[in-house]
């Protein structure tokens, strides 16, 4: 069995693939300074509740946006795993994509890994949109080449600045409106508005100036732990892939083993 990871900005995600089937995943916050000895407790005794043998575990790739936790991963495989792990975009997992923009070296793993996904599903235009820390849309041509792309500050880091840097104004329960109504009667209900469909219209709008950009068919894609949250509130996205970089690890990992 494969053990993929995901070290993103604020979660590392552990994901256990047994062939093309994703088996399950789990989140734990992430910490550069987590060891390799802490990572394998919580993994195994997650492994046991789903019944799963920690011994089957022959093969891990990581991708990683957080540089410094690398090194306590790569740790975890070659100890507990008995086996030196590939990494996203070096080595033998190099992407083998086009990154057709100013700064190929800049592009972050997980957006490279979304591209590399969705090209394999979708062999034409995509504008992938990715909710994480940040808001990240993708653009990858009919050929999987990466074109480049936005980033904007993510939903939730939006609703901590405007808490944050002011006086009065509450924490709320991020979550979608009850209504479609855009005028609110409380501080609260204001505020929810503000920050709900203020983000719809910034995705609807984004999405509409690039398909004109782009000037062909384009599917919009979306992933990330917080896409099933507009999904029921705009008819901008084409299809939800909830695991998309996960899968983008997989692709990377049998075209690295020639599985």
């Amino acid at each position: 069995m494969l053990l993929a990871i995901d070290a993103g900005n604020t979660n590392v995600i552990f994901a256990i693939f047994d062939g093309d089937e994703l088996k399950t995943r789990w989140r734990i916050a992430t910490d550069p300074q987590r060891t390799a000895d802490e990572y394998v407790v919580w993994l195994r005794q997650l492994l046991d509740l789903n019944g799963l043998d920690v011994d089957a575990i022959d093969a891990v790739i990581i991708s990683t946006v957080v540089p410094r936790a690398l090194h306590n991963l790569t740790v975890l495989a070659e100890k507990y795993f008995r086996t030196t792990p590939l990494v996203a975009g070096r080595g033998d997992a190099k992407w083998g994509v086009a990154l057709d923009v100013e700064q190929p070296d800049s592009v972050g793993a997980d957006r490279v890994l979304n591209i590399i996904a969705a090209h394999e599903t979708y062999k034409q235009d995509v504008i992938i949109i990715d909710f994480g820390t940040a808001t990240t849309f993708d653009v990858a041509d009919y050929d999987g080449a990466y074109k480049g792309g936005v980033i904007a500050p993510g939903i939730n880091l939006s609703l901590d600045a405007l808490v944050g840097k002011t006086a009065q104004l509450p924490r709320i329960a991020l979550e979608a409106p009850d209504d479609d109504n855009v005028i609110g009667t409380t501080t609260e209900t204001q505020m929810l508005i503000g920050i709900f469909w203020g983000y719809i219209a910034m995705i609807e709008g984004l999405v509409a100036r690039t398909k004109a950009q782009i000037g062909r068919p384009t599917k919009v894609i979306a992933t990330g732990g917080l896409s099933i949250l507009f999904d029921d509130h705009t008819d901008v996205f084409d299809h939800i892939e909830a695991d998309l970089t996960l899968r983008g690890l997989l692709i990377l990992y049998q075209r690295a083993t020639n599985i």
